[in-house]
């Protein structure tokens, strides 16, 4: 239920209780019956529990709301600064990775194939990053493997993070 719905479904309770009362009070002026008031009374009661009803659940997701906004900032804030604590860490394997491939002796066209690779692009998404054919990226990553002494795309990105991941001390 969106903002102006809880808003008219309030006030018409709202409306409807205070309107049965001063018909309730009417009533008792000119003498009604006590069964014709006390359907009156509980149509009253009912409409101005169903007002306070709406009001509380309003409150209660304004509040729910409010606790999901700060949790999703706090969840941003340590998502930064993870991202900042972990920038110098990235740069320096980037800049390793770049060493090696050097030392493989890339061209650049298969440097920037073999980090894409490694960042886990199909053949396919690698030649549309680059604007050449999915056969000039299988090529160019063939050769990749070749200067590398290395068979695969696996054995690509387990020379480089083979040592990154140690095994859990726990188990």
């Amino acid at each position: 239920m969106n903002k102006i719905e809880r808003i008219f479904i309030g006030l018409t309770l709202l409306i409807t209780s205070t309107l049965t009362l001063v018909d309730i009070i009417s009533d008792l002026d000119e003498g009604a019956t006590l069964r014709h008031v006390a359907v009156e009374g509980a149509l009253a009661i009912i409409a101005g529990g169903g007002f306070i009803y709406l009001l509380m659940g309003t409150f209660k997701l304004k509040h729910i709301i409010e606790n999901e906004r700060k949790l999703s900032e706090e969840l941003k804030q340590k998502n930064k600064k993870f991202k900042e604590q972990s920038r110098s860490y990235l740069e320096g394997l980037s800049s390793t990775i770049d060493i090696q491939l050097t030392n493989w002796e890339l061209s650049k066209s298969e440097k920037e194939v073999a980090f894409l690779l490694l960042k886990g692009f199909s053949l396919k998404e690698v030649a549309q990053v680059r604007g050449t054919t999915e056969k000039t990226s299988r090529t160019q990553s063939a050769a990749i493997y070749h200067k590398a002494g290395l068979s695969n795309r696996s054995q690509l990105s387990a020379f480089f993070l083979e040592d990154l991941l140690l095994p859990n001390k726990e188990n």
